[in-house]
């Protein structure tokens, strides 16, 4: 069980740091600041869209990393 469950946190390990890559930066500064603008105002619609989803995406592997770290350290006795 052990084994199992050092695989699979592994695997969610590789899936979390390639989606967390995936997403979009958030600009800092006085540049990011017009740019940022400059998306709202003439529409950031498709990228938006993606972000969420990557977003929910890292909500639900981080959840799963957490658990089955657990289960790592708990079937690991």
């Amino acid at each position: 069980m052990h084994t199992l469950f050092l695989t699979l946190l592994v695997i969610d390990a590789i899936a979390l740091i390639i989606v967390v890559l995936l997403q979009s930066g958030k600009s800092a500064g006085l540049s990011g600041a017009i740019s940022g603008g400059a998306e709202q105002l003439f529409g950031k619609q498709k990228a938006r869209g993606m972000d969420l989803v990557l977003h929910r995406i890292t909500v639900v592997l981080s959840v799963l990393f957490i658990i089955l770290a657990l289960g790592v350290s708990y079937f690991g006795i």
